[in-house]
């Protein structure tokens, strides 16, 4: 493998982001006229080897705008370290310009202005563009997908994910890892992967009850591409029973399990491998970890965490690629393998911009298919917005605002709870909010709105233990996501301080007093991974909140006081 100095010789040298910022101050005349498809695809092809990744899709097959976070706090050795970076402290990191394409694509700042001028951002026909293109120049790409694919719109939520299914088997992939796959149900699951043309691997998805590894999701695949005799090994994401509901798929176990990924290393090399890519959907930290620990592996496509990065991190000789969600961005990375060694790289992270990339036809056509059959539903129109509406952020997001204001009004609750996942695209000002839009924020298979009463203490517990998932300085603690949000209830929170000291000053909002441990509140929630939950679809309580609002405005939430940051 290349060596740590010689890797960072090659890397300054051989950087593919244009200019480091981009592409310049753009207007939108700009993006539609100057901004061409040919220099967002440009690449000075290199090595022997191309790599192809996509992650985190979740299920959008359209253009959308996509905000990046303004929060995303690391703690421990990854405080101030990247991905942990946001706003304008990313955009002096990688030289980024105000105001440039780049700065719309990365960074949160101006988000609205900005996605006026800009557009759209990604589509999977315009994904086929960009990975045709790739293809044209390097045939035998590998195309990786990192997971969370048949998850997260109307149409997969009411085709059991057949509708990505199909539309994936038309881009080609020769492997993917999982995710919320798995909230279709094991024999869902099951039904797929045994029909899929390409590769479904997980060398730390186990058979719960004998403690082996799952035959139906081998370890890893060998490839032959430019002479080189590659394994790809697939790494699902491991808290699956703890972050979504074990009942769904009780057969299987995960974990991070990185001895057998020693293991399964220490055998594809003694099998001839040339070249070691682990296709992660472990969230970016935990990749980070990994690399340190597991030797032998020469890149990681990081997935889960979302994060996009215009350059990979290198972790001793392991380069970590991540390549953002939502179809906003497709990573591609040349390398050159010569002697069973990995002897440079060059990396793009392409955007998406949807008003630049043309569509391909046939995918275009074949996306059109798998949506008609829903069209009237998806584009009825339920209100307006005039606030931006996004959800990325570690404690608040807008949407989020939205959903547990209509929690509170819907279910005449006094507090109000909503998990802290990170896909749904945004809205921006002026938009009209479909039924599309809202299902695109709450899709699932286990989306019932519950009322419950919860102690003041509970609650605490909640919180503490939440937070100890983000904010634990172990990466191997984290199970990636963001902060539970709350409505009706205001906090303060430590990120500095150990598990169960996090947490304080817990306040009632609407009347200003302290939580009471003692005191039962009417709490109403949803996506809780208990079996047998019960109450109203969450979809249909947020499109009912919003149809008697009409107009959503969303108010700056400063219910969160956060320490240590």
């Amino acid at each position: 493998m290349i060596s740590r100095r010689d890797f960072l010789q090659v890397s300054m040298a051989a950087s593919a982001l244009v200019g480091a910022s981009g592409f310049g101050n753009w207007s939108r005349l700009a993006a539609q006229q100057a901004l061409t498809q040919d220099q967002l695809l440009q690449f000075d092809t290199f090595g022997n080897v191309s790599l192809i990744h996509i992650t985190d899709i979740h299920a959008q097959m359209k253009p959308i705008y996509f905000r990046e976070p303004s929060v995303n706090i690391g703690v421990g050795e990854n405080k101030g370290a990247v991905p942990h970076v946001t706003g304008a402290d990313f955009r002096r990191l990688y030289g980024i310009d105000d105001g440039s394409p780049y700065h719309y694509a990365l960074s949160s700042g101006d988000f609205t202005a900005l996605a006026e001028a800009y557009g759209r951002v990604g589509g999977l026909d315009r994904v086929a563009t960009v990975i045709n293109s790739i293809r044209a120049d390097r045939p035998d790409a590998l195309l990786l997908d990192g997971g969370d694919t048949w998850h997260g719109s109307y149409t997969c939520y009411h085709t059991e994910g057949q509708d990505m299914v199909n539309v994936m088997n038309g881009l080609k992939p020769d492997a993917m890892t999982f995710h919320w796959e798995f909230t279709l149900g094991s024999d869902r699951v099951a039904e797929i992967v045994e029909g899929l043309p390409f590769a479904a691997l997980g060398q730390n998805i186990f058979d719960a009850e004998w403690d082996e590894p799952a035959e139906l999701f081998p370890p890893y695949k060998f490839f032959e591409r430019g002479g080189v005799k590659i394994a790809v090994i697939g790494q699902a994401f491991p808290y699956m029973p703890i972050a979504n509901p074990g009942w769904m798929f009780p057969e299987y176990s995960f974990g991070i399990r990185d001895e057998n990924m020693q293991a399964m290393v220490d055998e594809v090399r003694s099998q001839g491998a040339e070249l070691v890519v682990c296709l992660s959907h472990n969230g970016f930290d935990v990749d980070k970890k990994m690399a340190s620990v597991v030797t032998g592996i020469d890149v990681i496509l990081s997935g889960h965490t979302h994060d996009a990065l215009p350059e990979p991190v290198l972790v001793g000789d392991t380069i970590i690629v991540a390549s953002g969600s939502n179809g906003k961005f497709v990573s591609r990375v040349d390398l050159d393998v010569q002697n069973g060694r990995m002897m440079g790289f060059r990396h793009k992270l392409i955007p998406i911009f949807s008003d630049v990339i043309e569509p391909d036809a046939e995918m275009a056509s074949l996306i059109d298919e798998q949506r008609a059959p829903f069209e009237a539903e998806l584009n009825e129109v339920v209100g307006q917005t005039d606030s931006l509406l996004y959800r990325r952020g570690n404690f608040n997001g807008s949407w989020d605002d939205v959903i547990c204001d209509a929690l509170l009004s819907e279910r005449d609750a006094e507090i109000a709870l909503s998990p802290g996942v990170r896909w749904g695209p945004s809205l921006i000002p002026g938009q009209d909010i479909t039924r599309e839009d809202i299902w695109n924020v709450t899709s699932m298979t286990y989306g019932e709105a519950y009322r419950n009463e919860m102690t003041g203490e509970f609650l605490k517990v909640v919180l503490e233990d939440v937070a100890d998932n983000i904010f634990n300085p172990d990466p191997y603690y984290q199970q990636g996501g963001d902060m539970v949000r709350t409505g009706g209830l205001g906090y303060r929170i430590d990120v500095t301080k150990p598990q169960g000291e996090r947490i304080s000053d817990m306040t009632l909002l609407k009347t200003g007093e302290a939580i009471d441990p003692s005191r039962n509140y009417i709490v109403a929630g949803w996506a809780s991974v208990n079996e047998g939950t019960e109450g109203p679809q969450i979809w249909d309580v947020v499109e009912a909140h919003i149809k008697k609002l009409g107009t959503v405005t969303v108010n700056q939430n400063d219910s969160v006081t956060v320490v240590g940051a």
